[in-house]
């Protein structure tokens, strides 16, 4: 009913800067968001679990893994749905594909809780 899609990802070299965005929207053209409750960026690089790189309430409220304090920066758009992630300062050890997701998004199908976005590849040359 409800899809997340980033885009935004690519090639960039040490030091360099990327921003992602994800967009939520309505799978059905009858389908209408009226809120979103909190949004994450996640990554998962090869051969590791998948962690939380930031994360934003509705509210504005912001979170953030220690390693990317100071160089990302979570925002979101409420109207346009969307969640962005300015990344400043990319490392290597960045490399990963960033997935976003949404905890609880209310719409007129009802309802939809932990949803994923299909992910985009962040890859950091040295």
């Amino acid at each position: 009913q409800v899809q997340l899609v980033e885009s935004g990802g690519g090639l960039v070299q040490s030091g360099g800067s990327l921003r992602l965005s994800c967009a939520a929207s309505g799978t059905a053209s009858a389908t209408i968001i009226f809120s979103i409750g909190a949004m994450g960026w996640y990554r998962q690089a090869p051969g590791k679990q998948r962690e939380l790189v930031a994360d934003i309430t509705s509210g504005g409220s912001t979170n953030y893994l220690d390693s990317v304090k100071g160089r990302f920066t979570i925002s979101r758009d409420n109207a346009k749905n969307t969640v962005y992630l300015q990344m400043n300062s990319l490392k290597p050890e960045d490399t990963a594909v960033y997935y976003c997701s949404a905890d609880r998004i209310a719409s007129n199908r009802g309802p939809i809780f932990g949803s994923w976005g299909q992910g985009t590849q962040v890859t950091v040359s040295s």
